[in-house]
């Protein structure tokens, strides 16, 4: 125990320290240092601020991360990243590697796994990679557009400030506002007659159907044929009155076709009317009352 002086245990406990600084600040950056890993290559044009220690994905699920980022000075624009996966983690050909830029700024790797279960990559072969800029890609492409767009964004905004400055606007509006109050009234007023005189109208309606059925039904119960039989009967008969009317060998058609007989009818009624005007006009000419008998002319 004499060799365990104070100077040793310091040395030691600072050692052990270290250790811990070192496993602790791995862990965090999500290195484990016990467990069993393999390396794999990818190989890019612009890994665009990809950082180290920054986690890898498959299938939306952590697989890895990168270990170290080294760029080819001897082949300029070639960026060689070095990825640490999970030893039970199996890369078919055909796969690929792809930065995704996120909205935050930051920068993914996905592994893009092929379908194909032959051949696989083994540790330390080189996985192709493409840079996938994503939606800010699609942003970037737009922001010219909305450079371009902004002029005419102002002078519509300039329309708009001048139409809302328009003192017509507000008496508009109101008058809106009074429209639509009215529309609500009529489709109280519509809906009350929807609910009480629609449906009376509708009972009024199915009796003037039922009576129509009867109507109906009273015209298919009539004999047409007797019935026009009788009417024929009828203007044979008028036609045979009308004939015998137009005749001279009865009395009412002597009567209508006589002029002779007419004339003297008619001079008849004359001497009767003035027969009764004298009449009237002297009485005892015609008629004497006496109550000693008969004066002696």
């Amino acid at each position: 125990m004499k060799y365990f002086t104070k100077e040793v245990k310091i040395g030691l406990a600072s050692i052990v320290a270290l250790c811990i600084i070192v496993y602790g600040i791995n862990y965090l950056k999500g290195i484990s240092m016990f467990k069993p890993s393999s390396y794999f290559y990818v190989k890019y044009n612009n890994v665009n601020g990809l950082a180290k220690s920054s986690p890898v994905y498959a299938d939306g699920y952590r697989i890895g991360i990168v270990r170290d980022i080294a760029y080819d000075y001897s082949h300029p624009g070639n960026v060689t990243v070095e990825v640490e996966l999970d030893t039970e983690m199996r890369i078919p050909k055909g796969s690929s590697a792809e930065l995704v830029s996120e909205m935050l700024g930051g920068v993914r790797m996905n592994i893009l796994l092929a379908n194909n279960p032959r051949e696989s990559f083994s540790a330390g072969d080189t996985i192709p990679g493409f840079l996938n800029n994503g939606l800010m890609e699609s942003v970037s492409t737009l922001m010219p557009q909305m450079e371009r767009m902004l002029p005419k964004l102002d002078s519509i905004l300039a329309s708009l400030n001048t139409i809302l400055s328009d003192p017509s606007i507000p008496a508009t509006l109101r008058s809106i506002k009074g429209t639509t109050a009215n529309l609500e009234v009529a489709s109280a007023q519509f809906k009350q007659l929807m609910k009480n005189d629609i449906p009376q109208l509708t009972g009024k309606l199915n009796t003037i159907g039922d009576n129509f059925v009867a109507v109906s039904s009273n015209l298919k119960g009539i004999d047409y044929s007797a019935t026009f039989s009788k009417i024929d009967s009828t203007l044979a008969n008028v036609k045979l009155i009308t004939e015998k009317l137009n005749r001279k060998d009865n009395s009412m058609g002597l009567l209508l076709n006589d002029p002779q007989l007419y004339y003297n009818l008619s001079t008849a009624s004359a001497n009767a009317a003035l027969l009764l005007e004298d009449l009237k006009a002297n009485p005892k000419r015609y008629v004497h009352f006496s109550l000693f008998g008969k004066k002696q002319k």
